[in-house]
């Protein structure tokens, strides 16, 4: 007779369990608590992307479809919006999704979640850090994307269902167009991310200072790294 898994303790669990609802056999999520994690990720995204757009000029660094869409514009010839930025927020975020895809070749994506989310917090401090000593745009720029390339690299690997951290047209799609239930429910838990983490990375960016903002995300992505992770036996990894 086996004997039944071990009680998760702390919040993440009965998050996870709410997004991916245990098995009628008792057995957990294959994900563990990641789900609330990439929930996190994704509230980061909207507070960067806040920076880059509201601090930066118009260039997103996680969201990189915006950027396609703004190159396009400025070629197109409007004065309003600089070429250079958004090649650079891609060439970097590529950058650092290539680095995160090689590394991956030898060693699961779920064991490379902490380290890679770790290097991406050291990124995101450096783009703090020049933030506070006055840097110009490009470098900040150029680090948010790298490290959003990474974090992009490793959610796309785990491809844990409804959780991208950064994409929510397909969310808003399946949203609308399929039945309630647990994915429905992720996917809104996903904008609502995204929402909030804009509005909050908004408002500190255009109240205190796009420093407070990074501050929070840098905190956030420490958090995330740092945490537990279990799989859905219950067994910590």
């Amino acid at each position: 007779m086996t004997s039944p898994p071990p009680r998760r303790r702390g919040i993440l669990p009965p998050l996870a369990d709410l997004l991916f609802p245990p098995e009628a056999d008792g057995a957990g999520s294959p994900h563990g608590v990641l789900p609330p994690l990439l929930i996190a990720l994704t509230f980061v995204s909207g507070v960067v992307d806040a920076v880059s757009y509201l601090g930066l000029g118009h260039v997103f660094v996680a969201n990189m479809t915006g950027n396609v869409v703004f190159l396009g514009f400025a070629l197109a010839g409007d004065r309003s919006l600089s070429a250079p930025d958004p090649l650079l927020a891609v060439g970097a975020f590529l950058a650092g999704a290539a680095a995160a895809g090689r590394l991956r070749r030898t060693t699961g994506a779920a064991r490379m979640f902490a380290p890679l989310v770790a290097v991406q917090t050291v990124l995101v401090g450096g783009a703090l850090a020049l933030t506070a000593l006055g840097a110009g745009p490009p470098g900040v720029i150029a680090l948010l994307a790298l490290g959003m390339g990474l974090q992009n690299a490793v959610v796309h690997r785990l491809a844990v269902p409804d959780l991208t951290t950064t994409v929510v047209t397909r969310a808003l799609t399946g949203l609308a167009a399929d039945p309630w239930g647990p994915g429905p429910l992720r996917r809104l838990v996903t904008i609502v991310a995204l929402l909030l983490g804009a509005l909050t990375g908004g408002v500190l960016t255009i109240r205190h200072g796009a420093v407070w903002a990074l501050f929070l995300a840098v905190g956030l992505l420490g958090c995330v790294a740092l945490s537990p992770r279990w799989d859905g036996t219950g067994r910590r990894t």
